[in-house]
């Protein structure tokens, strides 16, 4: 197959062997890769209700049709299991160089089962997989794990790995892969955790592999028709990196502050991407062979933390851990992000777990001695210190790393009121009262809050209707089978959204043409992200979804915008509940929220 590696490679952990499957040209067709391929192994390989931390969890690294070719934004790979965050589906992508490394290997996914009896790390090669010891590796950083990896397996390899948070089961850890100054995180769903908990320190790949394409010229033909609006619509993000978000958000009135107590901050400019460029900014980074270089180096010049270099805050991390938080303190979101990403954990779920511990101080759900550090709104310093006792499950650290709905059912009946969270999953920085689109959307989302099933770009542009329910449902299905499909192409959100369009149409279907050869036409293309939603939502069934679940933060259908250019917008239990009868019509699902044997039928599931 073109654009294939044809090869799945599955590692035993337990008993440290693997063996090679091959991938039938139906499934690939079907599932394309990715997310839609890792999706597929685990409902294939994964019985219901085990444990996330259970040796039956099997996690998936896969990659794409597109992965190492010369698509703008293709080396992203994707990363799936059972989320110990939300007992559900998850995937996650990530870029640098390891995505088209692992596609140099010939496989189209590694697929690893059980559970290492010692802390160990995977190499991947063209050949298969030896499980080797992690000695000296285990309580290392993510950044010093992977640095050690590539000076042990040369040059050529390339790893990602978990940091101390993933050793200790944090539910919100995360992995990491470095390459050169660029760094590749995969944040969301607890993934990390889930490799700790299998004694896996990382991943290792190494290969030589060429991925041949059916048609290059026509290839060529589509990039060099989109390179303009590409440059175009990624010019902030080439400039700033996804802070540039922050003033135009906070000005339509959708950037939560405070726990979400308001929609706009009054320090946000300090914390923007024009700021954080004027005094930070270094050197810019990117994924492999990537024209938009939103990936920025910071250096800290002067004042308490001068010297200090780490990575930029991305956009979703400075709402979580600054404007929720009350923080408007640019250099302690710079370290807070360094630290995180060397512990391995979600800024996201961190972030926004600290602004409900904040909101439950002050309510008297919480004693601050229990904390062991001094903490509240604004408070940067407490706040980097829980980050680093979080990470170690030390004092009331081991309770944050529970995640924000667990710590909240622990405190007080109405505690978990305050907790903004879909499904277990902390919400980022794209609002669910301001943008109708996203009401729909998180509630429906098989990752719950995460911005990366329904997308919000459609939503911020000039014309769409944010305000009202009108066909948002419908909306909501399109964007999930878009980004489905994105996700199992893999390919990077800015460069697919930008160059080739918000919605699954005739470029994509082209891009997939042009590398595979097959007659695929965009509604065949559309179908391949419907099928894959139903899946994943198929794997969440089993494990108990139904209607009650797909519900949103009590605040959001509760407490109205206070102020703003978006006060008074919200999303009332029976707008929700009108929008998921027309969410769940157009899905072919029945009145419960699962998928019907009609539907299912109809897509090959």
């Amino acid at each position: 197959m073109k654009g294939f590696g044809g090869r799945v490679l599955i590692v035993d952990l337990t008993h440290g062997t693997s063996r090679i499957v091959p991938v039938a040209e139906d499934t690939a067709r079907k599932f394309l890769g990715g997310n839609g391929l890792a999706a597929k192994l685990i409902w294939e390989h994964m019985p219901a209700n085990v444990d996330a931390f259970d040796p039956a969890n099997a996690i998936v690294f896969a990659v794409g049709p597109i992965t190492d070719t010369t698509v703008p934004g293709n080396s992203r790979a994707c990363v799936a299991a059972k989320s110990p965050l939300t007992n559900l589906f998850f995937d996650s992508t990530f870029g640098g160089r390891f995505p088209a490394t692992l596609k140099r290997t010939g496989f189209d996914a590694i697929m690893l089962t059980g559970r290492a009896p010692a802390p160990s790390y995977v190499v991947a090669t063209e050949d298969g997989a030896d499980v080797k010891p992690a000695t000296g590796l285990w309580g290392k950083t993510t950044r010093d794990a992977v640095n050690a990896l590539v000076a042990a397996e040369g040059a050529d390899a390339d790893a990602i790995a978990i940091g101390p948070a993933g050793e200790r089961r944090v539910r919100f850890a995360a992995m990491a892969h470095y390459w050169k100054n660029r760094e590749g995180v995969s944040g969301r769903g607890g993934l990390g955790a889930v490799l700790g908990s299998k004694n896996v320190k990382a991943v290792v790949v190494k290969g030589a592999r060429k991925t041949d394409v059916a048609d290059p010229a026509a290839l060529k033909a589509l990039i060099d028709r989109t390179r303009e609006p590409l440059k175009t619509g990624t010019k902030a993000l080439t400039t700033f990196g996804t802070p540039f978000l922050v003033g135009p958000i906070n000005a339509l009135g959708g950037l939560g502050a405070y726990n979400l107590k308001a929609e706009t901050f009054a320090e946000a400019r300090v914390v923007g991407g024009e700021e954080m460029k004027t005094h930070y900014h270094d050197k810019d980074t990117t994924c492999l062979k990537c024209p938009v270089a939103c990936g920025k180096q910071y250096s800290i010049a002067e004042g308490e933390f001068a010297g200090r270099r780490a990575k930029m805050p991305e956009y979703e991390t400075i709402f979580a851990l600054g404007p929720m938080l009350g923080i408007a303190h640019p250099e302690s979101l710079i370290l807070a992000n360094d630290l995180c990403d060397l512990l391995g954990m979600d800024t996201i779920s961190m972030g926004v777990t600290l602004a409900f511990v904040a909101e439950a101080l002050e309510r008297g759900w919480l004693d601050a001695k229990e904390l062991g550090v001094q903490f509240g709104w604004g408070d940067w310093r407490g706040m980097l210190a829980l980050v680093e006792r979080t990470a170690a499950r030390e004092g009331f650290g081991d309770r944050l790393a529970e995640g924000a709905w667990r710590l909240a059912r622990q405190l007080h009946p109405e505690a978990p009121k305050a907790v903004y969270a879909v499904k277990g999953l902390e919400l980022p920085a794209h609002s669910a009262r301001a943008l109708k689109g996203l009401s729909i959307g998180y509630a429906t989302a098989t990752r719950g809050g995460s911005h990366h099933d329904t997308r919000p770009t459609p939503q911020y542009a000039q014309g769409f209707d944010r305000r009202g329910t009108k066909d948002k449902p419908a909306f909501a299905a399109r964007s999930q089978h878009f980004t489905a499909v994105g996700d199992s192409l893999v390919m990077c959100r800015f460069t697919s959204e930008r160059g080739f369009g918000l919605f699954v149409d005739e470029p994509y279907a082209e891009m997939v043409r042009a590398v595979t050869g097959w007659d695929m036409t965009a509604e065949e293309l559309e179908r391949v992200g419907e099928r894959i939603v139903n899946l994943e939502r198929r794997f969440n069934v089993r494990e108990g979804v139904r209607r009650a679940d797909d519900r949103l933060p009590w605040k959001v259908m509760h407490e109205p915008i206070p102020d703003g250019p978006s006060a008074g917008m919200y999303c009332p239990p029976d707008e929700l509940a009108a929008m998921l009868d027309e969410y769940y019509a157009i899905r072919g699902w029945d009145a419960d929220g699962v998928p019907t044997a009609a539907r299912l039928s109809t897509l090959g599931l």
